[in-house]
């Protein structure tokens, strides 16, 4: 049966692909600069005679044909690093200095390839069309799957479901996780200036006193979240970093103040953007401080379609056994997979890479973030068999 045949197939390839991501995880690049893995791409996906184009300056989309079918079927991964200093004493540890591949991108992208050379192989046994998207900067606004839509990656031909999965080290290795609905949070950047005329700060009646008007403005904006939002829903309004001043006893001219404010429900995401600018207007109006505020919107909530999700969660369940797959979880952390899963129905996955018992416990976005390596083998055959099995 197929399903067999791509489990067999999955643990031939699977030393070659834990090969393949070594190879990407010691050369990462950021956002929108991955030129060497784009080609290291091209390259394979050539070498196994799969034609694909590039979008988005390095994204890579390649289309595989099974028999003849009005089937559509896309999986995604994602390429780009973080700008990190990896502190893992391995074989395959970043070798550019401050970029590293912490949070799992290159598995995804080794996980996804290893699919393409079994979708490949039984494309004989399988009908329709898969398209196999390797996207640029997730990592980085306005994030690359806008851009790979723009380009028309959901077009011709256009997919009837998007189908991606993401490394989860608080997993563990074996076992898949799925959830319906909103499962990731919109995520916008919030980027403030607050100027005055700055002085002695002996004399702050002669000054306008910046870091005071910044100050009121962390606390203030906590109660958008905390008194103006439903408290049954999900949202988080986060001042990250406040920078201005220099010495004891000046009080500065320029205070700058970055945060994020992420959201479950995107009708009140952009209400509370309104409230925050009057809050902001507020608080320059009772200190005489000229405050400008930017919000860089960035990616929406990404939704899990319930069928096609629970149509992969039954394709799990038949593939790694039931015990395997669990609930899942709704996370404050964002992903431009919420772009496609606005336009297409789409079902992003966790991947368990966790393992306890070889201390491979780091969360991603961490310096010592490594995976069980076993992973990418599931990966490979679950990414595989939905390639091939799943009907929408």
């Amino acid at each position: 049966m197929l399903k067999e045949k791509i489990e067999t197939l999955s643990k031939k390839y699977f030393e070659s692909y834990q090969s393949v991501r070594h190879h990407l995880h010691a050369n990462p690049e950021l956002s929108y600069k991955e030129f060497n893995t784009s080609k290291f791409i091209q390259q394979h996906l050539n070498d196994l005679g799969i034609s694909f184009q590039v979008m988005a300056e390095t994204g890579v989309v390649a289309i595989i044909e099974g028999k003849k079918s009005d089937r559509v079927i896309a999986l995604r991964a994602d390429i780009d690093a973080l700008p990190i200093q990896e502190e893992n004493n391995v074989t395959y540890a970043s070798k550019v200095p401050g970029v590293m591949h912490a949070c799992g991108h290159d598995v995804h992208t080794s996980i996804l390839l290893g699919a393409a050379k079994i979708l490949n192989e039984t494309k004989s046994e399988w009908a329709g069309t898969i398209k196999l998207i390797f996207q640029p900067g997730e990592e980085k606004n306005p994030g690359g799957a806008s851009l790979m839509i723009k380009d028309g990656v959901l077009e011709n031909p256009k997919p009837t479901a998007i189908i991606g999965l993401h490394v989860h080290p608080i997993l563990e290795t074996g076992k898949l996780s799925f959830k319906s609905g909103k499962v990731m949070a919109s995520a916008d950047e919030i980027y403030i200036s607050v100027k005055g005329k700055g002085g002695h700060a002996a004399t702050p009646h002669m000054t306008t006193d910046t870091v005071l008007a910044a100050s009121e403005l962390v606390v203030a904006l906590q109660q958008v979240v905390s008194r103006d939002k439903d408290p049954l829903s999900p949202s988080v309004l986060s001042i990250c970093s406040i920078n201005g001043g220099f010495t004891t006893n000046v009080i500065p001219s320029e205070v700058k103040l970055m945060g994020t404010f992420r959201a479950m429900d995107e009708k009140w995401r952009f209400a509370a953007h309104k409230r925050i600018k009057e809050v902001v207007d507020g608080i320059a109006k009772s200190t005489g401080a000229e405050i400008d505020l930017h919000i860089d919107i960035g990616y929406p909530t990404v939704y899990n379609d319930p069928t096609v999700t629970e149509k992969v969660r039954s394709i799990a369940i038949e593939t790694i056994g039931p015990s395997n797959v669990v609930e899942g979880e709704i996370r404050m952390g964002a992903e431009d997979f919420g772009y496609y899963s606005q336009k297409i129905a789409g079902c992003f996955f966790r991947l368990g890479t966790g393992n306890k018992k070889k201390n491979i416990i780091s969360g991603v976005h961490t310096p010592t973030f490594d995976i069980d390596e076993n992973a990418i083998e599931i990966g490979m055959r679950m990414m595989a068999t939905l390639g091939a099995t799943f009907q929408d």
